[in-house]
């Protein structure tokens, strides 16, 4: 059995990849499958916190175009958060995966509230935790969810799955010459805007020194590859120079 790189991961999921090839909403076969790749992860002794997105159902951006008050539609988008950590926490309990939802908007009769040290005990038990509801307040990502709760409970790195492989000089799915990096800065990510996570988010991680992997979700096994140190994606962190591949 392959042994892990990292003992305590923060696994980042956009709304848009539960979404599937749909494109809205939840595709069954995909949260199962991610379940099943967590489960392997969580198989290894790895202990895994999950924050979801809710592009697949909300984006707070897109109802603000729309003339709804910013923050309203924020609100609206950390909703969406909770519906698919719901989804993805049944998909979890169904094969096996002792699971807690912590929502840092307080829906007690769905979710726990967020509480660091709770979180911290539930993954010293063995059970996997998704942060719910972002930061609970208008105006930040999920992506700052993901850095900020990472940074709480001290995970080692954020595993950061996406529809594209990686990071790229470009949008690979518009431009078919875009380049991939194999390996960044955090400076590199905030200078070149690169698009991997919002700025807020990129200067958390570098402020607290946590490493972060950008790989594919659409190829069975990443998740387990990404845990055990496999070369894939792009890996941002500290002391690395922006290097392109293929």
């Amino acid at each position: 059995m392959a042994k892990p790189k990292y003992k305590r991961v923060v696994l980042k999921l956009s709304g848009e990849a539960l979404a599937g090839a749909k494109g809205f909403g939840l595709d069954h076969q995909v949260v199962s499958d991610v379940a099943q790749e967590v489960k392997e992860i969580y198989n290894l002794g790895v202990e895994v916190g999950i924050v979801v997105g809710g592009g697949n159902i909300w984006r707070g951006v897109s109802g603000s175009e729309m003339g709804i008050d910013r923050a309203t539609a924020d609100y609206m988008g950390m909703l969406a958060t909770v519906i698919n950590a719901l989804a993805l926490q049944d998909a979890l309990e169904k094969i096996g995966v002792d699971t807690r939802v912590q929502s840092s908007i307080e829906m007690r009769a769905v979710a726990e509230p967020y509480i660091r040290r709770r979180a911290i005990r539930h993954l010293e038990k063995r059970r996997v935790v998704i942060f719910a509801g972002g930061t609970g307040s208008p105006y930040f990502s999920t992506d700052t969810t993901a850095a900020l709760r990472a940074a709480e409970i001290g995970a080692e790195v954020i595993l950061m799955a996406k529809r594209v492989d990686g990071v790229y000089d470009s949008d690979p799915l518009k431009n078919p010459g875009a380049r991939k990096f194999g390996e960044l800065s955090y400076i590199d990510v905030l200078n070149q805007g690169l698009g991997v996570m919002d700025s807020t988010a990129a200067s958390l991680c570098m402020d607290n020194n946590i490493p972060l992997l950008v790989f594919g979700i659409s190829t069975s096994g990443n998740i387990k590859r990404a845990v055990v140190g496999e070369s894939i994606g792009t890996f941002i962190g500290r002391e690395h120079n922006a290097t392109k591949s293929g």
